[in-house]
Order: C-alpha cells, then sequence, then structure tokens
C-alpha cells in the first residue's frame, strides 16, 4: 500500500493541534500554525507516497499557517506544493502576491519563500489536495513558476480542469496503486502539471521537446482512463481529440512496445480487475 492515513481524534482535544503540526511537518514542510478551532480540533490527512512525489488529500477546521524567513533558514526540502481547492474558502500570500480562492481553484506555494495562508475547510469530505515535489522534477524554469505563486489557476475548464480532474480521479483511486504504478503516476502528474502551468502562462515554448511529449503522454493517459467505460473510445477517437494523427499516437506507444488498441484492452481489464477485486463494487 502506498497510502498513509492520520488523524487527530486518536489523541486527546488538547493535544489534537499538537500532533497536526507533527504530522504536517515529518509529511509536508514545517510551517507556524494556528487555528481557531483548538480547542476540538478535528483534522485527517490522506498521503499517497509516489517516490520524490507526494499527492495528499486534507480535511481541518480553520487554520492560519504561516512560513517564516526564520523557518526557512532552518529547513528547506526546495519543493513547490501545488494546491487543489475543492471546497471551503482562504487566501493565500506569497512573492507579492495577495489572493482569495474559491473552490475549483489551482494554487502554487514554493518552500523557499515565506508564505502566509488562511483557511476554512468543510470536515465532512477532503476539501483540498496538495501535489509536492522538488523543484527539479518540474519541467518549467524556476523564475517562471515564481511569476505563478499565489496566484489562482482555474481547475474548472482546459488544460486546468483536465489536471484537477485527474489529481480528483487519482485520490478516490488512491488505495488501488502498487509500488509498480509509481513511475507512470508520477509522469503523468508531472506531464499534466507542466502542460497546465505553461498553458496558463502561454508559456509552452519554455516546455523542452521532451517534456512537450511528455505532457502529450500525460494528457493522452488521463484521457484514456477517464473514458474506459466508453465503448466507442478508439485509437482514432484518442487522436482526435488530441489534435494528432494516427501515425502520431502509435508513434508515441511505440516506446512501450505497445500499439494503441492494445494499449486500450489493456487499461480495460485492468480497470475491470480492479473494480472485481474492490468489495464495495
Amino acid at each position: 500500500m502506498l497510502v498513509t492515513e492520520y488523524r487527530t481524534d486518536v489523541v486527546s482535544a488538547p493535544e489534537r493541534p499538537a500532533l497536526f503540526e507533527e504530522i504536517t511537518a515529518g509529511s509536508y514542510i514545517r510551517n507556524r500554525l494556528r487555528s481557531n478551532d483548538r480547542e476540538d480540533f478535528r483534522a485527517k490527512v490522506r498521503a499517497l507516497d509516489l517516490g520524490e512525489l507526494q499527492v495528499s488529500a486534507l480535511s481541518f477546521p480553520h487554520l492560519e499557517i504561516a512560513r517564516t524567513a526564520r523557518i526557512i533558514r532552518q529547513s528547506d526540502p526546495e519543493v513547490y506544493m501545488i494546491n487543489y481547492h475543492l471546497g471551503g474558502e482562504g487566501s493565500f500570500s506569497q512573492a507579492g502576491n495577495n489572493t482569495a480562492f474559491h473552490a475549483g481553484d489551482l494554487t502554487v506555494l514554493d518552500s523557499s519563500h515565506p508564505f502566509d495562508a488562511h483557511r476554512h475547510t468543510l470536515q465532512d469530505s477532503w476539501p483540498q489536495l496538495i501535489v509536492q515535489l522538488p523543484h527539479k522534477l518540474l519541467p518549467l524554469p524556476e523564475k517562471t513558476v515564481q511569476r505563478l505563486l499565489a496566484v489562482p489557476i482555474s481547475g474548472r475548464c482546459g488544460m486546468g480542469g483536465v489536471f484537477a480532474r485527474w489529481l480528483t480521479d487519482l485520490n478516490t483511486r488512491a488505495g488501488e496503486f502498487t509500488p509498480a504504478d509509481i513511475p507512470t503516476l508520477a509522469s503523468v502528474i508531472l506531464g499534466l502539471l507542466a502542460s497546465a502551468l505553461a498553458r496558463f502562462l502561454e508559456a509552452e515554448a519554455e516546455l523542452s521537446p521532451e517534456a512537450r511529449r511528455n505532457a502529450l503522454q500525460a494528457r493522452i493517459n488521463a484521457f484514456v482512463e477517464q473514458h474506459l467505460a466508453d465503448p466507442d473510445m478508439t485509437p482514432q477517437t484518442i487522436a482526435d481529440a488530441h489534435h494528432i494523427s494516427l501515425r502520431h499516437l502509435q508513434h508515441l506507444l511505440a516506446g512501450n512496445a505497445t500499439s494503441p488498441a492494445a494499449w486500450i484492452r489493456h487499461r480495460r481489464l485492468e480497470r475491470c480487475r480492479l473494480d472485481l477485486a474492490n468489495p464495495r463494487a
């Protein structure tokens, strides 16, 4: 299992804020936390470990988060945190940008720069997903990413929507994955994320040819996963949806020693296997 879950209600109410701070410092980065709900701070975290990359779902009440210059000097893993807000409300402040976010927004934070955040979430769901990855993994220049810090990016449409839907599905199926799935999952996340950020900035030209190829493959992977139940999905419909030729699609999959039709069949059989093995299905 790649998933680890934490809850604060396993300890008494006075101990819960400290436990949550310990959990987030160990799983993410160390910050200074404060809440108006310290008397009964009920929070939970579910982390999907994909090697250098981590995807987590969080639920908590009111929370104020501050990452100060002093904390950064003491410890900085040099990571980006991409936040997808499914519910609740709040604001982020970093690199001179101050923004309020809403459900459906994506925001980028950098552990190497001070930031402040204020969050109010719903506790009966997973209102926030976070992708954390080292700077070096994102195939965009650091100066380009700095333009995105604490800037709301829509996860309701376009490439931001594709990335957000992929994250939501990934969170829903987090318990189904095995270590063998890590390279594929990490590749899809990085490809979709780089494509979404570059499209938002109209900076696709700053992606290397390899990064553009990976982003296209990631979009195709996400499209196939989301349409596995559609009997009309064929290699040609996949190619048409991504404005490429069938030959180009075949070329993209040639490195995996498979054909588009065989790949679709394999993914459908794998989805069937997972559904049959799921006692709740």
